[in-house]
Order: structure tokens, then sequence, then C-alpha cells
């Protein structure tokens, strides 16, 4: 318009049209008079975003509530907003109103569909103004963003490992010391999981029911879940990602423990608690679920420990590539008779390259007592979770393969 008005303008005095002349003027003053009565309309737009739920598991379907109030004194127009949302949680919506009285309201609604555990950022709002012509057109904010949690998707396990024990008392998951027992015996009932060479046979006489030995003063209770979280030792991108894999199991894991009156420490890889406190004070899941779906990968190379990362408590291990030495490292700071499991991830099955040592690294775990599967991008997670345990009720066994 400013265009055709400026050439009907140079035209207008070229030929002396005084008509032509009119006419310019007016297309030049037409775009110039919207943009100004655009820029200070007074549309009194606001908006609120509700999302339902805000917490989802991956895969699970959210929806976005958006209500809009108009409070200004002129009606809007078409009205079109603009709503960021990242690709991860599905298609960008389009959203657009016909018309907005004067103090009104109307609600809006579109999904969400996550694909991708985190903390994702949906917002903000803006709407796009344009006055009646389709002249002049601004962008103003309504709405600030809102945040959606999507946390791993969790697999249900069945059964327990073995010793871990079925109550919630702290010597519930105790394993005891190494070394000699005090002379005096003392003993406590029997626990589902305890070892048969532990009855002390004189006590259960006088009890009649089944008492084991307490040599020594028990570990303190719980279970440490280790999840190796670096970048360099795993393969993939995106929901298919090994490490993706790696937090689902870790998640799932410490549900299930705590559903049974486990206290659940959450750790990775360089030591960093994500959940628990040092004395295995009771968790809600909710928080490992929230501090697993903004958990970011490691740029850290090596796993290095110097000392036992789980602090005597039984510890599950889920790792990705992880070398000989490594598996050396951890292997030092755990005593054998400890309850010490490992899923060790085959990663070269998720893409290949690389030097494996998966099987030789199951092997230094397995010859230092540990109970070690080994895990494929098609494995199981419930059928693995039986075979870990049955495979920690075996003295030196050899590790299974669930792939």
């Amino acid at each position: 318009m400013l265009a055709a008005g400026l050439a009907a303008v140079v035209c207008a005095f070229l030929f002396n049209e005084r008509d032509l002349l009119r006419v310019a003027a007016f297309a030049v003053m037409l775009p110039l008079l919207a943009a100004v009565l655009t820029a200070r309309a007074n549309l009194g737009l606001s908006a609120s975003r509700h999302i339902n739920p805000h917490r989802v598991p991956v895969g699970v379907r959210s929806e976005v509530l958006l209500e809009i109030t108009s409070s200004g004194r002129l009606p809007t127009g078409e009205l079109e907003l603009d709503e960021t949302v990242p690709y991860v949680l599905g298609n960008q919506p389009q959203l657009r109103l016909n018309k907005l009285g004067v103090h009104r309201n109307t609600v809006l609604r579109y999904p969400l569909e996550p694909n991708t555990r985190g903390v994702h950022r949906v917002g903000p709002l803006i709407a796009r103004v344009t006055d009646p012509f389709g002249l002049a057109e601004y962008d103003r904010e309504i709405a600030d963003y809102s945040k959606l949690i999507v946390v791993p998707r969790i697999t249900p396990f069945y059964g327990l490992p073995h010793g871990s024990g079925q109550t919630t008392g702290q010597d519930g998951t105790a394993r005891m010391r190494a070394g000699q027992g005090e002379h005096d015996v003392v003993v406590r009932q029997y626990r589902n999981g305890d070892d048969m060479r532990k009855v002390h046979w004189r006590s259960t006489a006088r009890r009649d029911e089944l008492m084991v030995r307490v040599e020594e003063r028990p570990w303190q209770g719980g279970c440490t879940v280790l999840l190796d979280s670096r970048a360099g030792a795993h393969r993939g991108s995106g929901p298919g990602a090994s490490l993706e894999w790696a937090v689902s199991f870790a998640a799932s894991a410490c549900v299930h423990l705590h559903r049974h009156g486990q206290h659940v420490r959450l750790l990775t890889q360089d030591g960093r608690l994500l959940s628990g406190r040092q004395d295995s004070a009771d968790q809600d899941p909710e928080m490992i679920l929230d501090a697993l779906a903004a958990l970011q990968p490691s740029h850290r190379r090596d796993l290095v420990f110097g000392a036992d990362p789980a602090h005597g408590q039984a510890m599950i291990a889920v790792l990705g590539a992880t070398d000989e030495v490594t598996a050396e490292e951890l292997v030092r700071f755990r005593s054998r008779n400890g309850l010490n499991m490992a899923v060790l991830l085959d990663v070269t099955a998720w893409s290949p390259g690389g030097t494996p040592t998966t099987q030789q690294t199951a092997g230094i775990l397995t010859r230092a007592g540990w109970a070690v599967v080994i895990a494929g991008p098609n494995s199981g997670m419930t059928q693995l979770w039986t075979v870990l345990c049955r495979a920690s009720a075996l003295t030196g066994a050899g590790n299974g393969d669930w792939r």
C-alpha cells in the first residue's frame, strides 16, 4: 500500500491529476493509520494456561487448557495465537479465534504427547493482533511459560533379590559385616531370604521358631541404585537411546523396591546423590522420578570411586559401556558378602562400533560374587529383573544373558 501510494503521488504530479493525488494520499495514510490504531488499541487480552496432568510418564497424553479473556473496550476480530511447544511434545498447535467479545472469555484445548523424558517448557503464548484490513500486525505475549514434567516409563517388576528382606526395618535388608563374630551369640527371628547356614538351632529348638545368628552389627539397611549416565558410555539418540533404557530400568527398580519397604538411594557415576539421603531416610518415589526426569548425560569419561559408593548397602549398578579396569575398580570397594548386582548394557546392540567389552566386564564381576545380567535394546525389563533376582541367590553364579 505504501509503495503503491508513493507511486501514485509521483504519477499525479507527472500527469497533473488531482483525483489521483487524493487516491495516493489515502493509500499512504491508510497503513500508517492502521499501524497506529493497532499499536494503541486497548484489547486487554490475557490468558491462563493449565496443563492436566502436569506430570506424566513417557508416552502418556496430557492436555493443555488455554483460557483467553478480553477486558478491553473494543471487541477483537480474528485473533491468531502462537503457542511455543517443543517438538518432543507433539505437533505445534494451530490456534485461532474468529471473534472475542468485550469482557468475554473462551477456552481452547490441545493435546501434548510426550515421547521423551525431561522438564519441558510450554509457552509463552503469543497473540498476533491485526487490524481489520490486515495491514498492521503486532505480537503480544499474553501468558508466560508453564512446565510439563515427563518422568521415565515404569515397568512392573516382581520379586526381590535374595537376602533383601521383606520388612521396612533397618535390618530387613541388612548384610552382616565380614569378620569373626562375637562369642556371645545374638539371635533374631528368621526372615525370608536369610541364609539357612546362619540358623541357630539351639535357640530355634527352645523358642519353637526359626532363629538366625547376628554375629556383628548389620549394615545400615537399604539399597543403592547406581546409574551410569556418561554420554560416552551410551549409544543412540532420542527415546530409543541406551541411556533412556538405563534410566527407565533404574526408575522401575527404585519404585519397585520402595513399594516393598526398602530405603532407596539413587546415585550417578560420579557419586552425586540424585535422591535419598546418606542416612537412608525414606523417600517418596515421585522425588526419584522427578530427579530422573531432569537427568542430563554427563561428560565424565571414567568411573572412578575412592570408596564404596553404596556405603555398605546392597547395590544395583546399571552400567553402560564399562571396561575391565572400571569393573575392577568397582569390585575393589565392594565386599563379596554384600548384595551386589549389575545390569550391563551391550551398547553395541544399540549402535554398532567400537570394541565390545561387555563379556569381559561381566566375567570380572561374576568372579567377584556379583549377580550380572546383560541387556540389549529388545530386553524385557520384567524378565531381566527376574533373572537378576535368581542370579543373586547363587554364590559365584555365572552371568545371565537376556537380550
